[in-house]
């Protein structure tokens, strides 16, 4: 099975696909906010220049510069000038977190509905043909990665979480799943997991994933799926009440 460093260069690598449809300069905006807010890609990292950006997202020129002056408004990109110079990356919690929260904010529920339906989709279906198809060397895999995990910050339980998602989906040994898990890892992780800023749902989050490896290991597809689908669907419903907070005049 490939190491979890392989999972993230895929990951980035996913980052820099070509969008599907009308590549408009938000759509490119904001895969780029929501691979820096997730972690995909760090601080300080240097990103590729508009003309090699502009190719591997399959989009103008200038809408890959749009999609950069964006990023630099909002503060997720410093560009420098010079032999050196270059647009890099510029993470910061707090604003990542506010940026998370207004996007939040301008998210119908509809549309938040339909994005953990989505994932649903995909994670569950990951996780029910995982069962079918581990050996013990990958449920020893996830039990070490689940022992493993970070809880001390918001951020370190989401990476948490996408790890674990993609490992299931690379247990099940199926290259789209895997492929499909990496792209909305990249678009719907920092949105999805908020909830994961108290201590209370990352060790919900934590006792989710040891019901899905029990479940993989004693070769419980059904039960699989629906320990997957609840842990996502505990997000989705924070992800509700957040957003009736901030409409009754919460601040984001």
């Amino acid at each position: 099975m490939p190491h979890a460093t392989g999972r993230v260069d895929a990951a980035r690598a996913v980052v820099f696909s070509p969008l599907d449809g009308t590549g408009r300069a938000e759509l490119v905006e904001q895969r780029l906010t929501d691979a820096i807010v997730s972690g995909v890609l760090h601080d300080g990292e240097r990103l590729p220049n508009e003309s090699d950006l502009s190719k591997s997202l399959g989009v103008a020129l200038v809408t890959a510069r749009e999609a950069l002056e964006g990023l630099r408004d909002k503060g997720f990109v410093l560009t420098r000038r010079g032999r050196d110079g270059g647009s890099f990356v510029t993470y910061d919690r707090e604003t990542a977190a506010r940026m998370v929260s207004l996007r939040l904010r301008d998210t119908s529920r509809i549309e938040l509905r339909d994005l953990a339906l989505h994932v649903s989709a995909i994670a569950g279906a990951a996780a029910e043909t995982a069962a079918s198809r581990a050996s013990e060397d990958d449920v020893e895999s996830l039990t070490r990665l689940a022992a493993g995990a970070d809880l001390a910050t918001a951020g370190g339980a989401r990476r948490a979480v996408s790890r674990f998602q993609l490992e299931v989906a690379a247990v099940s040994q199926s290259p789209r799943l895997v492929h499909e898990e990496m792209r909305l890892q990249s678009e719907a992780a920092p949105l999805l997991w908020m909830c994961l800023r108290e201590q209370e749902y990352r060790d919900r989050s934590a006792f989710a994933r040891t019901r899905v490896i029990a479940a993989i290991q004693d070769v419980a597809p059904e039960a699989a799926r629906a320990a997957t689908i609840a842990h996502i669907d505990g997000a989705f419903e924070w992800l509700i009440d957040e957003r009736a907070r901030i409409d009754a005049g919460g601040s984001p």
